[in-house]
């Protein structure tokens, strides 16, 4: 079964016994599928850590450079190709009422879980909007652009930055969005916890609000989080083997 602690048969009878139950998902959850983590042994920022400004509002705009780079990094990002793996799968069986997820890959949706309950915390990377007048396209039209010779692509409205419909460091979160996430959470019996390090907010703190609201929480992560005292039960080892154990 690989590195696991012994509280996953606690975590399953959790999971089983819930009527309501929702998922908190993030980077862990894709890495099977090729798209790496940010701060993991081999994470984008660990190899890389000028990557980092690339996921920094200020840096963005301020810096031609930054965005030349990042429109370069998006062109190839694993993220096109990859296919759901078998944590996504097993999330489509235990079928919650809501995914709250980081991620920006679209994989939930792709495996099977309903497009309605999923709720993406940090954006999209599938569309494009501009900083200054919010207009959206499909991103890959945008991309089509850059392999076309624009290395910085103006928005075709009104001439300002764009970049993709995804949360950067300094950006605010869709209020609408977090309060929905939130009134999930807490209306919950169980939250689920996967493949997040729990190291960024506001997503971090809705275990706290799960908690506060008397919901159980179920952390699987393949390292500590700084949430792990307020878990009901804590998994350790990869997601494609301890959430398929979860699942009926």
């Amino acid at each position: 079964m690989g590195r696991v602690t012994t509280t996953l048969s606690t975590a399953r009878s959790l999971v089983a016994g819930a009527g309501r139950v929702v998922a908190l998902t993030g980077a862990g959850v894709s890495t099977d599928s090729g798209i790496p983590d940010f701060r993991g042994p081999q994470g984008l920022w660990t190899r890389d850590p000028a990557a980092e400004k690339m996921s920094n509002l200020q840096a963005y705009q301020g810096s031609r450079e930054v965005r030349e780079r990042t429109w370069q990094a998006r062109l190839v990002h694993p993220g096109w190709y990859a296919e759901p793996n078998a944590a996504h799968y097993a999330l489509v069986r235990l079928s919650p009422t809501h995914i709250v997820t980081q991620n920006i890959d679209r994989l939930h949706q792709k495996a099977g879980s309903p497009p309605e309950r999923v709720l993406e915390l940090h954006g999209t990377m599938f569309e494009s909007v501009c900083l200054s007048c919010d207009d959206h396209r499909d991103m890959s039209s945008t991309l089509e652009r850059v392999r076309a010779g624009e290395t910085d692509p103006p928005c075709l409205v009104c001439g300002g930055i764009l970049k993709s419909a995804t949360i950067s460091f300094g950006q605010q979160l869709d209020r609408d969005l977090l309060l929905a996430a939130r009134a999930a959470v807490e209306a919950s019996d169980l939250l689920l916890v996967a493949g997040s390090s729990l190291g960024v907010q506001p997503a971090a703190g809705l275990v706290s609000a799960a908690s506060r609201a008397g919901a159980a929480v179920v952390i699987c992560n393949g390292s500590e989080t700084p949430y792990d005292s307020l878990a009901t039960a804590v998994v350790r080892g990869p997601l494609g083997e301890t959430l398929p154990a979860l699942a009926p």
